[in-house]
């Protein structure tokens, strides 16, 4: 595959980038022994697989098990071809133990082959569904939260916006990690609105046509010194979607806020606010209603007024009295989560194999079977 070239508009070494302590996996499809499929989608299956390379470098595995997402092009309209490669570019790049990271890939005929990190719980909508359908305790909820704010901070100083943060897009492993995926509707502030994301640094990248239009942006300054603007795409899942999106106004990182205190709803009840109306009635009273309550109690666990204080402050309408993820990491609260380690021995420990779990999901045309609703980019 073909890699982009162009001026950078990105600073080569991304700030807080760590040490991968996961090994990059070969593009050589030899590599790699394809098993059963644990999700599905309408033009992609995602297989367990085991890679083991028959020249293996010095210090690299010789056999380790991962992930095959397996993607058919010729199902794909142009402008899912464009969030294909833009979520494949970013997840190339990252360097964030909790930012999903593609390690191999490449084409085969009209197929696209992309190589990841097994998370062998699957989602954590996933986990819930399966063994937590009415919401998790405010310990084991604050720890997978203390993560994603991790993963999620890393991208916004960056520069980048995720736009789709839910539980179905946290993925967990079986030692409890939890890792932002599902880049594909992601942002890049540096960037215009019509140019393609993060053009000229990808390892696996393909061309496809796009037909954004460039918009008069606000600016702001990132900590490298280039300026960051915002964005006006309609993208998101309805009832995880910040209201200045659907408004048409312009947004940036603080959207993210806004699906991340949905997220933390989500987490405690089982399901998003609104998450059972018609789309067009959840971007309505996403828009004209006022933020949708926390529940201190009332449900299968009680809840600290400091979380609740927390969640309502994501929700604010405006986007400017939302915390930044790094301020929310600075909080006492999620300074006080648990280790990834909790997560073992709460929610993990009596749950099925994700093979198990994922043979009971049939194929739904239109849908991801870790997701029950689509993302949206009406770009």
């Amino acid at each position: 595959m073909a890699s982009h070239s162009g001026k950078e508009k990105e600073p080569s070494v991304f700030i807080g980038a760590v040490e991968d302590e996961w090994d990059m996996f070969s593009d050589n499809p030899l590599d790699y022994t394809i098993g059963p499929p644990i999700g599905f989608g309408a033009s992609s299956i995602v297989y367990t697989a085991q890679y083991a390379p028959r020249n293996p470098s010095n210090g690299s595995p010789s056999s380790c098990p991962c992930a095959l997402k397996v993607v058919d092009l010729d199902k794909l309209p142009l402008q899912s071809l464009r969030l294909l490669r833009r979520e494949t570019q970013l997840m190339s790049l990252s360097k964030h133990p909790n930012v999903l990271r593609v390690r191999g890939s490449w084409m085969d005929g009209h197929k696209l082959f992309i190589a990841l990190r097994l998370m062998n719980s699957g989602s954590v909508a996933d986990v819930m569904r399966y063994g937590w359908p009415g919401g998790m305790e405010e310990e084991v909820v604050k720890c997978i939260l203390r993560q994603a704010l991790e993963g999620l901070n890393y991208l916004h100083i960056n520069g980048f916006i995720h736009r789709d943060i839910k539980a179905a897009n946290l993925l967990i492993d079986d030692d409890g990690t939890v890792l932002l995926g599902d880049l594909g509707v992601a942002a890049d502030l540096h960037d215009d609105e019509a140019a393609p994301v993060a053009s000229g640094r990808s390892r696996a990248s393909f061309h496809s046509g796009s037909h954004s239009t460039t918009r008069q942006r606000d600016a702001h300054v990132h900590p490298s010194g280039l300026k960051l603007g915002k964005r006006k795409s309609f993208v998101g899942t309805p009832a995880w979607m910040a209201p200045e999106i659907i408004s048409g106004k312009q947004y940036d990182a603080k959207a993210d806020i806004w699906s991340f205190g949905i997220t933390a709803i989500e987490l405690c009840q089982g399901r998003a606010p609104r998450s059972r109306d018609t789309p067009a009635k959840v971007l309505l009273r996403t828009v004209q209603d006022a933020p949708p309550p926390f529940q201190r109690e009332g449900g299968q666990y009680k809840y600290s007024k400091a979380f609740k204080e927390i969640v309502e402050s994501c929700v604010a309408k405006d986007p400017a009295a939302r915390p930044t993820a790094a301020e929310l990491l600075e909080m006492s609260f999620f300074k006080s989560a648990k280790k990834k380690s909790h997560l073992v021995g709460t929610i993990l420990k009596n749950l099925p194999p994700l093979t198990k779990r994922q043979e009971r999901r049939k194929l739904n045309s239109g849908r991801n079977s870790l997701s029950e609703v689509p993302s949206w980019d009406f770009s």
